[in-house]
């Protein structure tokens, strides 16, 4: 049975364009029954929330996120979940705006109890 995602703290481990999440944005992740949700915030984000389903170590999920500088974007992603050597959980991330133009990679990981 793959490791839940209840309950851990994630953050990028790279900065993505202004306006996007970045290494200062919070992850926090929630899982039961196969859906999956989260709120976000930190960097260029205010507040941001996502939400989808896993099947196995693959997320499928939408996100919308309201910026500092009041804008909202939204979009798609689909995740695999990986878990490292150490023990720790990290999602490799293929993204895409469905509210404009866009799309790219991304990879968060679970913070340790003493990461900022």
């Amino acid at each position: 049975m793959p490791r839940s995602l209840d309950g851990l703290i994630l953050a990028p481990v790279a900065d993505q364009a202004p306006g996007q999440v970045g290494t200062h944005t919070r992850f926090a992740y929630h899982e039961k029954d196969g859906e999956v949700w989260a709120e976000y915030a930190g960097g260029d984000v205010l507040r941001g929330h996502l939400v989808g389903t896993r099947d196995g170590d693959r997320l499928d999920f939408r996100y919308v996120q309201l910026r500092t500088d009041g804008t909202t974007a939204s979009g798609h992603c689909v995740s695999t979940v990986v878990e490292l050597p150490d023990g720790r959980v990290r999602l490799e991330e293929s993204w895409e705006w469905e509210s404009r133009p866009g799309s790219g990679t991304s990879v968060v990981e679970q913070l340790t109890e003493h990461a900022p």
